[in-house]
Parts: C-alpha cells; structure tokens; sequence
C-alpha cells in the first residue's frame, strides 16, 4: 500500500517531464509541480482558515490563489498550450508574488501574513536565474517599502509598528542576499563542471600532438556519415594516408622532429581540404580522410593533388628542411559496404602503394 502511494505520488510529481527531455528540464518540471502542490495545499487550509474566522476576503484571495496554483500543476497535461513549463513557472510567479502584497497589504491573520515574504527569494532564483531573480525581488522590495512606509499608512489595511516594518525589511534583504549568493556559487559551479566536462569531452576525442580528432571521434564521424550516406543513398570515400619512411625521420631529427613533422602535416591537411571534409589521426603517422559525397574518382584526383602537394612541400624545423611523401590507399563506401570492410580495403590499397614503390595513391581499379 505504502509503495503504491509512494509511486503515484511519484508520478504525479513527474507530470510533463519525459525522456526525451534533457535533466535540467525535466528537474525544472518537477520542481515546479511540487511548489504547485504545496502553494495549493498551504494556501488551501489558510484559505478554510481564513473562512472559518469569517474573514471573507482573506479566504476569497486564499482560495483563488489555491486554484491558480491546482491550475499550474496540471496545466503541463495540456501539451497543445505549447511550452507549459514557461507557462506554470510564470503564473506562479506571479500568483506568489501578488499573494505576498496582498498579505502585507491587508496582514493575514494576525498581521502574520508578512512573514510568507521569505519565500519570495529562493523561489524568484530558482524560476528566473539570478540577474532576473534579483530583478523581480527588487521590484518587489520598492513596492512593499513604498507600502510600508508610505504616509499614514495609506497604502496598507492594517496598522505595522515601526520596528517590524525595519526588520521585516532588513531580514528580508539579509535573506534575498544569502539565496543570491547561493544562486550565484551554484550557477559558477555548474558553469565551471560544464566547461570542464566540455573540456574532459574535447579531449577525449582529440589528438594530444597534431590537435586533429582522433581514432574514437572519427568513428563517431564516419557512423554519422554512413547513416546518412543510406538514407540519400550518396556514396562517400574514405583515404588511409601513411608518412613513407617516417622511421628515417625520428632517426634523422629525433622524435621531436618526428613530432614537429606531424604536427606540421596536420596544418597543411587542415589547410588544403575541402570545407565538408574531416582529417583525423589514425594512429601513428597514418592518417584517414573523411569525403562526404565523393565518389571514387573524385576522391581519386583529391588525394593525388594531396600528395604531389606534399612532395613539393618543406618543412622547416629548426635549422633543418624535411621533406614527406605520402602512400594513399583509397576506397569508395556504399550502403552494401560496411565501414569496417570499407576501410580495410583502404588499408589494403595503402600497403599495395607502399609495396609499389610509396609515394603514390591506390585504390580498387575497375
């Protein structure tokens, strides 16, 4: 019995979140669906409250709040209203804070009703952020100051002493001041593990030497362009590039030649492909091409402009010039050719150009 409660409290917390939201949306639906169930519930036995001590006009104003609030919980059912969240957050926002002035307006029971005020800030924060946050509580603070001191109390229906309206005030701004600055450290956090995971994420997928993607990333990219090579059925061409006799180099200029070199070739790549291709490291100094919409042979005619580049290319390093060529091997992939097979047969046709003779670029001849 207590699991069954316990699970449909549960959902009906989850009222409009979903999986296909992110987690900040859907915490930002629950959230607001249960301030929703306790702004009407509290509002609702002040609002019996307010009606058993005959005080009407306390109880109309607590039950329209109560029903407002009912209303911001369930209007999320209503997906055709459009952004329901945006919706429920405003009007209770607003409900919260034209409740508030009412209570310091009139007093509530007992000139008591100032006291709810302190709800105002975290609420405010957490539906606005923090610069609109402390815009809205800003307003309000004028408008209860203009209302509390106000001459003669013209502008209240009810009588405050002077010592509790300075301290209703100054604890009201102690209070808005401490949720400021806890929105404020808690929106620095989440802006610094962002910017970290982003960073971590980069990472990951990036080359440390030559700052091209790496291995994993370019899988992800050749997925992503298989799938849609499929569904418009537009073939593409994959090149596996390898520096000839790269082990003469490190033994030439040490491995931070070897290094410079490669970083070196991976500017020049960057510079000199189309806009829609992608180069990454494949691993040590082979490198693979990612030819969106290319068939073979123009993906063919591109690798050899590549290569003669590169033979015609120096690299200064230090007080030394290095000069590359290039083996390529090259195949065509289509929705009958898997990416695995499809680069293998490029691996196949780079060892054939290196067993020919290097510095040349091969592919399936037909």
């Amino acid at each position: 019995m207590l699991n069954r409660f316990k699970k449909a409290f549960a959902k009906y917390l989850q009222i409009g979140t979903s999986e296909d939201k992110s987690y900040d949306a859907n915490r930002l639906f629950f959230v607001s669906n249960l301030f929703s169930l306790i702004g009407y519930s509290i509002t609702f036995m002040m609002a019996v409250n307010a009606a058993v001590n005959s005080n009407k006009v306390l109880a109309i104003s607590l039950f329209s709040a109560s029903a407002i609030f009912f209303f911001c919980h369930h209007v999320h059912r209503f997906t055709s209203l459009g952004n329901t969240i945006e919706i429920s957050t405003r009007i209770i926002f607003a409900c919260l804070m034209t409740l508030m002035l009412y209570l310091v307006y009139s007093g509530g029971a007992s000139n008591t009703g100032p006291l709810w005020i302190y709800i105002v800030p975290p609420v405010a924060f957490f539906f606005s952020g923090l610069k609109r946050g402390l815009k809205y509580i800003s307003i309000f603070i004028i408008i209860i100051s203009l209302m509390l001191f106000y001459p003669n109390d013209a502008l209240l229906d009810t009588q405050y002493l002077f010592e509790f309206k300075i301290r209703l005030l100054l604890s009201f701004l102690t209070v808005t001041l401490l949720f400021g600055f806890y929105e404020y450290s808690r929106q620095s956090s989440y802006n610094y593990s962002q910017k970290l995971s982003q960073t971590y994420e980069k990472q990951a997928m990036q080359d440390t030497l030559t700052k091209l993607p790496n291995r994993r990333a370019m899988w992800s990219h050749l997925h992503h362009e298989y799938n849609r090579s499929v569904r418009s059925n537009v073939p593409f061409s994959i090149l596996i590039c390898d520096i000839d006799h790269f082990k003469k180099i490190n033994d030439q200029y040490m491995h931070d030649g070897g290094d410079f070199a490669l970083e070196a070739l991976s500017q020049f790549f960057t510079q000199n492909i189309r806009q829609q291709d992608i180069v990454a490291r494949w691993g040590g100094e082979e490198f693979i091409f990612l030819l969106p919409e290319t068939k073979a042979d123009d993906a063919f005619i591109l690798a050899e402009k590549l290569r003669k580049n590169i033979e015609d290319h120096i690299i200064q390093c230090n007080q030394s010039e290095i000069k590359l060529t290039l083996s390529i091997g090259l195949n065509e992939v289509s929705s009958n050719l898997s990416i695995e097979r499809a680069i293998n047969l490029a691996d196949h046709y780079l060892y054939e150009a290196k067993k020919n003779g290097r510095n040349q670029t091969k592919r399936r001849l037909i």
